[in-house]
Order: structure tokens, then sequence, then C-alpha cells
């Protein structure tokens, strides 16, 4: 009998005596040994019958077997004819969907948006509408693929850049690639270069509003109203009044005039957004989108007041591989990014504002729960290896949760970090200036490597922890979070805490986690967490009595969903409990046939939608054996397996729970992120980005044949011819075109709800 994914209520996986079990399903044994017996459509229909009643759809055929694909139409039911259907496995550039759905392209890279362009790596959308059939799609620009943005630049937007001329003289006057040109004179051409290209990076980056409207025949098409806006990496760098907002502790560090730091003499107004990754919608109509990896455009340590490091610490990046510190040459302040923004997308003028009470760390995720005559809670994420989770309370209460007054709510609370119990249970933590100094135990992180604030608080920045007896030291030398960082008052030490926040967490003993990259709140108020991989990094890892696979393998690489009952169902609860849904990994090994987890959308009936984030450089990445050197591969040795980024279907309740059902297939070297529904949940919004990130154009539609040494889903190995494009042409899918980030449209070819 096979380990089932869903039969993990947590994650304790390693015995019998620390696994608790759900009684064996009888879908162990739903299919029949030899489909001889009865028609495939018969079986189809069996099983069909017994699906939650909100799937509406033919589930896809992936390049792995799964215990859900029967109703593929094909013969899986043994493990020999699961060999013999998946011998042979041809990789689409295309969003493959069940046959009664198509999609529409909205708008693609370069497209006109206002008075600029659509951005590149799309990511986070949302649809606010403001009558029916019509409203504004906000969309999220996270960051650029080096390579392939350099090749498809001119071909898209144009116009030419001094790619060729820049790369050779940064690699000749820099190191690594890296140049500083923040302190290059500002006649000096190499800068004016720089400057032009970190310019173009920029603008594709940051935040988007497109009014779209339905047609009588389903489609959405964009209007071009006046309230199409850019808001990119650079807004208010050349017109002040574009410029960002903030509120909460850390503008008193953004206004301090006495810093020990970096000062970019702009108080507290902010020059653009960039790296916005995930995100979320509120009741009353506006967007959060969260900045997330900004440690690839500014310093992302600080000084112990929390004032930046200089622009210097973090060079203009040109290689073979990256574009980086595009934000170096204009000298922004790194402690300005890494927040959360809210914007209201039906107002023009709105540029965004930063709510530091949400404190800045790697922000991927926005969940929140807003009832009536209750404290506000917002939840989200740290997407690093070792990230955490967070929830922000809000002060006051609040009164309608579709008033758009609920702003201000965010702009006074608390900031608490989660501490998850191996047995199921957990509480928050405050951040602030009286927590205790507790921090993480390297033995209990996987990769045993804990970064912490520096111990020298003159010098600021961080240091890594590897040893016990230097916690030990640490803890001697600093007793509260108040000690560690400097104000000339408790509000400009909160301050301090919240531009710190990941560090202040590691320092207060915050459970180090496994990615979480996504947070979504339920109707019912409990909390479904994405961590998308739990291997460690070269700055953390997650903590392993936490984050273990089917057989308490640690670190374990194909993620997990989660979900997390905040006590008496309270949003300002302190305590919580929390178990496993599903598990990623392969059928055979207990998972649920996904690899990382990613963005996640609650249907009307409290389904999951699933999108996965598996890293472009093992996209298809050919596994002929399961052995090196006499060793079994494991992690993402093997995510080669699982072919392209895909959507997967997820029921939260009853007997298939945790079941995950395959809805989409992204195209070449892409992730589909972002899924948003319409309010009639007929349309489902999808941003499909990176496409042809490793290869690039597609040259005369190159195909490579690899090879894949597969598990049945009773663990027997078959092996598996797969034909995998090289690069995309995606979404023209026009030999030679080039590859372009796009928001889609997904819909029934009947115009029925898709749940």
């Amino acid at each position: 009998m096979n380990l089932k994914r869903r039969h993990f209520l947590k994650f304790l996986g390693a015995t019998a005596g620390s696994v608790v079990l759900e009684p064996v399903l009888a879908s162990n044994n739903k299919y029949p040994s030899s489909l001889a017996e009865e028609t495939v459509a018969q079986t189809s229909a069996k099983f069909l019958a017994k699906l939650p009643s909100s799937l509406n759809f033919t589930p896809i055929k992936i390049p792995i077997p799964l215990d859900t694909n029967i109703p593929l139409g094909i013969k899986i039911g043994s493990s020999q004819e699961q060999i013999q259907a998946y011998s042979t496995y041809e990789v689409k550039d295309d969003l493959v969907l069940p046959k009664e759905f198509t999609y529409d392209v909205i708008a693609a890279w370069g497209d006109r948006v206002g008075d600029s362009r659509f951005g590149y790596n799309n990511d986070y959308l949302s649809l606010v509408e403001t009558a029916p059939n019509e409203g504004f799609l906000t969309v999220n620009f996270e960051d650029l693929s080096g390579t392939t943005w350099i090749q498809t630049y001119p071909l898209v937007i144009g116009k030419e850049l001094p790619f060729a001329e820049v790369k050779a003289k940064v690699e000749a006057e820099g190191k690594e690639g890296e140049l500083d040109a923040f302190t290059l004179i500002e006649s000096n051409p190499l800068k004016q270069q720089i400057e032009a290209i970190s310019r173009e990076g920029l603008i594709d980056r940051g935040i988007g509003v497109i009014s779209v409207r339905r047609n009588a025949d389903g489609k959405w098409e964009r209007t071009y109203s006046d309230a199409d806006r850019r808001i990119t990496g650079i807004s208010g760098l050349d017109d002040p009044s574009q410029s960002l907002k903030c509120t909460g502790p850390a503008v008193t560090v953004f206004t301090k005039q006495d810093k020990l730091g970096y000062d970019d003499e702009l108080g507290d107004r902010i020059i653009g957004t960039f790296q916005n990754c995930a995100g979320g919608t509120t009741p009353w109509g506006t967007v959060m989108s969260a900045e997330e990896n900004f440690q690839h455009q500014v310093p992302e340590e600080v000084m112990a007041d929390g004032s930046s490091f200089t622009p210097s610490a973090k060079p203009f990046l040109m290689d073979d591989e990256d574009l980086n510190g595009e934000a170096n040459v204009f000298g922004l302040a790194g402690n300005k990014y890494g927040w959360m923004v809210e914007i209201d997308p039906a107002n023009p003028k709105d540029y965004g504002t930063k709510h530091t009470w949400l404190g800045r760390y790697r922000h991927e995720a926005f969940g929140i729960r807003a009832e009536a005559g209750k404290n506000l809670a917002v939840y989200s994420g740290c997407d690093r290896r070792g990230g955490h989770l967070y929830k922000f309370i809000s002060a006051e209460r609040v009164k309608d949760p579709q008033d758009k007054a609920n702003s201000r709510l965010l702009e006074t609370g608390m900031l608490y970090g989660a501490k998850f119990n191996p047995d199921g249970t957990g509480e928050w933590v405050a951040l602030n200036p009286q927590t205790t100094v507790d921090p993480v135990i390297p033995i209990h992180v996987a990769g045993g490597i804990v970064t912490l604030p520096n111990r020298d608080r003159e010098v600021g920045g961080i240091m890594e922890v590897t040893q016990e007896f230097d916690i030990v030291r640490y803890k001697q030398q600093f007793k509260t979070l108040g000690d560690l960082y400097q104000g000339d008052n408790e509000r400009e030490k909160q301050g301090a805490i919240l531009v710190d926040a990941h560090f202040a967490a590691n320092a207060a003993g915050i459970t180090c986690t496994a990615r979480p990259e996504d947070t979504m709140v339920a109707e019912d108020g409990t909390l479904y967490i994405a961590f998308t991989s739990g291997s460690p990094g070269s700055d953390g890892g997650p903590d392993v009595r936490i984050f273990q696979g089917p057989k308490g393998e640690t670190p374990y690489e194909y993620g997990w969903v989660v979900k997390l009952a905040e006590d008496n169902n309270d949003p300002s609860a302190l305590t919580f409990r929390w178990s496993s849904l599903a598990m990623g990994g392969e059928p055979a090994k207990g998972g649920a046939g996904f690899a990382n987890p990613d963005n996640l959308e609650i249907d009307r009936s409290g389904n999951l939608w699933v999108v996965t984030d598996i890293s472009t450089s093992v996209h298809n990445k050919a596994v002929p054996n399961r052995t090196e050197d006499g060793q079994p591969l494991s992690g993402k040795d093997l995510s080669g397996v699982f072919g392209n980024n895909s959507i997967w279907f997820v029921p939260t309740t009853g007997d298939l729970a945790g079941e995950a059902y395959p809805f989409a297939i992204g195209p070449m070297e892409c992730e589909c992120t972002g899924p948003f529904f319409s309010q009639d949940w007929s349309t489902l919004f999808v941003s499909v980005q990176h496409p042809g990130e490793k290869y690039g154009i597609r040259q005369d539609m190159a195909v490579e044949e690899r090879e894949f040494n597969l598990l049945t889903t009773d663990s027997q190995s078959f092996s598996q011819k797969r034909q995998v494009p090289l690069g995309s042409n995606w979404p023209s899918l026009a030999t030679n075109q080039p590859p372009r980030p796009a928001l889609v449209a997904i819909r029934r070819l009947d115009g029925n709800a898709i749940s």
C-alpha cells in the first residue's frame, strides 16, 4: 500500500510512533487490476461520480502517472497500463487546458499601458469589478529574465540599448559582472549607458492598472481608460507627484536626521516599487502588492537604527545570465523597499502607499480577514529559505469590511511572527522592543545556518551563526529586541525592527519555514499557506522538526499546502492550530503529484487552485537513472520528472481533501502565477511569466528527446522518452517569434462557470 499524502495530519512522517494516520481510504483499491472487464468510459464515469461536485473539468495528462487521472480515457489502472500510457510524452510550448476550455491573451509585455507599457514577468493579478462585466485588472511585474529580456528587448520594444558594450566594460572594469555605477561621476559615458539600461529595466518592474470589459462573446478586452497607468521602479524620479507614500513607524527611520547609514535626502518620499511578486485584494477594493526579492536591486542589510547601507553595497550586475542592481545608479535607499504596497486601481492619481507596520522582508503572499466588529488581520510570508510567516493585527476594529476607510487600519497595530510546534499547535510572537531575544538554534534548521543582526551594532548588517554556544553568548549580550535596535524613542526602535523584520524575527526565535509563497483566507477563516520548498539555502533553511517529507525526509524539496486555524476562530488570536492538507512529490512516494506549490486561489466551494514554482533550471531536466555513484537521487535532482510548471485543483473537504487534479500546464520555461477568479466564477485570470527563460526564442521549432526513469503509482520503475521544446515562441506560437510574458483569461467554451 502506498503512503498517501492525505493520511498525514502533520509533517511528522518519520516513524509509526510519530505519525498520526487517518483511516485508510477505500480509494487505495478504487481501480480494477485490469480494465478488460469494463470499458474505460464506464470506469471513468464511476471515478468521476466520486469526485467533488465542484470539479468541473476533465483533468489533463501530466508527464507522470497519478492516482487521480483515470478520467483521461486511457488505460492506467494497473502498473503495466501506466507504463504503456507514459512510455512517451510530448511537452507543448503552449498553455495546455482541459478540452472544455480555451484562453484569451489580454495583454503582453510591451503593450501600451497608460503612458508606459505592460511590464515584464507579470505575477499577481486582481480584477476589481466596478460594474457588471467591467473593472480594473491590477498586475504585478516582478523581475527580468536577464538573458531572454536582453535577447528579445529590441524585437518587442523596438529600440536598441548598449547591452554588449556595457557588458564588455563591466567585465573589464568591474568584478564578476558587478560595477558600482553610483560612485561614477555624472559625465562618465559608462554611467550614462548603465543608467539607460537600468531605467528600462526598472520600467519593466512594478505595478500596472488596466481597464477591461467583457464583450457579448464572453471575452474580456481592454478599454484603455484614463485610469490605466504604470507604477514603475522609478515612479517619482522624474515627477515627484508620482512618488509613493508610506505609513507606520518606519517613517520615523526615513525622516530621522542623524542616521547611522545612508540618507537619500527624500524624507518619507519613496521612488518607485520593484520586484512585485504576490499580492492580494482587500474587501474594500484596493490591491496589495508584495515587494519580494528587493535584495536584487538594493542592499537588504541595514544599520542598527534601520537606516540603509550605501547603494554601493549592491552594485549594478550584468553577466551571461543576470541583469540586476539597476537601482544602484539612481542611489535608491535600500530600507524603502521590501514592503507591502497598497493602491486603489480606480484612483488614477494613486501611485501607492507602503504600510510599514506590515514589515520589511521578502514579501510573498497576502491574506486578509476583515470581519465587522473584529480586528483586521493580514497574513504574509517571507519567500526565502528559512523565511517566516507573519500576521499583522490592527489596533482598531473593522466596522464595514467594504469601507475604503479601512486602509487606515493598516497604519496602527502590531506585527507578529509564527512559532510552529511539532504537535500541531503554535503561537504568534510580537516583534516589538520588549520581545525577548531567543534565537533559533542552528541544529534545528536544515543547512545548520541562522542569520542574526550583527553583534557589532555600530557596524550593522548581519552575522551567520552555526554553533549553539554562539547563541548562548548572543542571548547574554542582548536581552530584548530593544537592546538590538537603536532609536531616540520607542517608535524609532519599533521602526528599525520593522525595517529589519526577517533578522529581528530570527533573533526572537520565530520558526524558520519552507518558503511561504502564498497565504489565502477562506470564508470560514481557515488560512491556507503554500510552503514551496524545504531545501536549505546559503543563508538559512526550514525547521527540520516541522518540515518533513512523507517518510520523515529532511530536507524535503517538493513543498506543502498547510491549513492554519486561529484559536476560537478569532482574527486577533495569539495561538493557533495547524495541519497539512497536501504534500508535493511523486505519488509513489506519498506526494500529491505536483511539486513546489506557489500561489493559491480559493473558489466559491472553498477548494484551492494551486500553481507551481519549479525552478526553470530543472524543468524537464533528464533523469535517466535514479541513482548516482550508488546513492539514490533526491530533491532537485529528481525535479525534472514533473515537467513544466502547472495549475492544480485541490479539494479542501471530504474524503478527497488533499487530492490534486491537474488543470493546466504552462508553456516552456515559465510559471503560471497569480490566479484570480471573476466575480461570476466564469473566468480564471492567470499571469504567464518568463516563458523561454532558459533557452530564449525557440529557433525553428527546436526540440530535444530526453530520457526519464519514472515510477508507477505503486513504485514500479520504467523509462519514458520525452520530447522537450528548446525555448519558447509563446504567446504568438509563430516560428522564431520572441516569447513574451502575458496575462490570459481562461474560460469554458460553453460560457458556464468554472467553479
